[in-house]
């Protein structure tokens, strides 16, 4: 059987979106992503965006990893469904949609349109909140003097800061915990932002985290690395950059774009 699928990167984390209209078991959603993400053999992406569209502004993403695991919450991907529906309702700037995730409900504001393939887009994200240590962690081998910190924006993350973010082995570190998103940051290069790098749980390193940039936020304003009084952190990442509202309860506003890539038909 055929089915459409839109193709989307924010920040060059990309994603697959299939609207849940068009009719599949929902048992196969999982091997589905595996085999459509394989950037061999399939059509290549990092995950899987399941759309349920319950009225115009009214939206459910489920997510599934390129390696066909279920994840709670993306902030690049969110923006990616946003864009999926605005483009099924042909809607205008300044549309809010409300959209429930696994992590929660999260809201979301269409701010401009950049042609007929980009939005900016801003996530309501949550609060940023600290969680326990991750299993294995000592794996890392992190410095004791080595700043890091774990938290949660709907999913697991730790944050290590570091000097040079290009001169550390992240693929080798990220697959020694699997199970957690692990961010790597540098100060600036402006007074007021961050160099991040990741590796993102059932996907390996990618081009950008949303809800990674949002934990490494909030990582550099407890750490210092950008003022205190910052109301904005830009977070350069290697897709692009992002920008990241953290407010005295921690709750984070993630502000991005989004591009539409293509419609592609494909088999089940």
């Amino acid at each position: 059987m055929k089915y459409t699928l839109t193709h989307h990167h924010g920040l060059g984390n990309d994603f697959l979106v299939f609207d849940v209209a068009q009719g599949m078991p929902q048992e196969q959603w999982s091997d589905l992503a595996v085999r459509w993400c394989d950037r061999s053999a399939g059509q290549g992406a990092d995950g899987l965006l399941v759309l349920d569209c319950k009225s115009a502004q009214e939206l459910t993403m489920i997510l599934f990893n390129a390696d066909g695991s279920r994840a709670e919450m993306s902030g690049n991907g969110i923006r990616c469904l946003v864009q999926a529906a605005h483009q099924l309702n042909d809607s205008g700037v300044g549309t809010q949609y409300v959209v429930s995730t696994d992590a929660g409900t999260r809201e979301v504001v269409v701010l401009a349109v950049d042609g007929d393939d980009t939005l900016q887009i801003s996530v309501d994200m949550g609060t940023v909140e600290p969680i326990p240590e991750p299993t294995q962690w000592q794996l890392v081998e992190c410095h004791p003097d080595r700043p890091a910190r774990h938290l949660s924006v709907g999913n697991p993350h730790s944050v290590v800061g570091v000097d040079d973010v290009l001169l550390v082995d992240l693929k080798s570190l990220g697959e020694k915990v699997p199970h957690v998103n692990l961010e790597i940051i540098e100060p600036g290069p402006e007074p007021y932002a961050i160099t991040m790098r990741v590796h993102e749980r059932g996907a390996g390193i990618t081009q950008a985290c949303g809800t990674g940039a949002c934990a490494a936020a909030e990582a550099a304003l407890a750490w210092g690395l950008v003022p205190r009084n910052t109301e904005e952190v830009l977070v350069h990442m290697d897709g692009g950059d992002a920008r990241v509202r953290i407010d005295n309860n921690r709750r984070a506003t993630l502000i991005g774009t989004t591009v539409y890539l293509k419609t592609i038909t494909v088999d089940a």
